[in-house]
């Protein structure tokens, strides 16, 4: 997707300057406990997600950008937690800056085909915990990643009960 035009109307004010920006995540399983996974533009693998546009709820953003970017469904089911600091800050091939807050949503699958949208995501499968081990994952996944499966397990467990 293009840049958004609220964001594009920043750009043009403060340029390639660093700037804070609120954005979800959506932490997707399937019933057998794998996490959905999108490769981005550039080669990072990671739970599929965006930006929170002004005016936007977080929980209507991720429910947005799931089916922007991979054409599933999905229903939020809880805030796994809420996340910053420098491991979140990226630097873009064009020169902006952003360092991003996220919120991060355990989330039920409602419905839908993956099927991603080949401009911000080439592609998106669920995997077990131990393949992401191969990927080239986002510098914060060491600070997410294991809360996110906690949260599964949490998940799993209550679900059973």
């Amino acid at each position: 997707m293009p840049i958004p035009e609220f964001l594009a109307s920043l750009r043009a004010r403060v340029g390639h300057d660093l700037m804070v920006l609120p954005s979800v995540t959506a932490c997707v399983f399937d019933d057998d406990g794998r996490l959905l996974m999108a490769c981005h533009e550039s080669g990072v693998w990671a739970p599929p997600g965006g930006l929170i546009e002004p005016d936007e709820r977080p929980a209507d953003a991720l429910v947005r950008e799931l089916h922007e970017e991979t054409g599933l469904t999905v229903e939020p089911l809880g805030i796994i937690g809420v996340y910053g600091g420098p491991e979140f800050r990226v630097h873009y091939r064009n020169g902006d800056q952003t360092s991003y807050v996220i919120t991060v949503y355990g989330c039920a699958l409602v419905g839908g085909e993956i099927v991603p949208d080949g401009e911000e995501i080439s592609e998106a499968r669920f995997m077990h915990e131990a393949e992401l081990a191969d990927l080239r994952l986002p510098h914060w996944a060491p600070v997410v990643l294991p809360e996110v499966f906690a949260w599964r397990d949490a998940w799993r467990d209550a679900r059973r009960s």
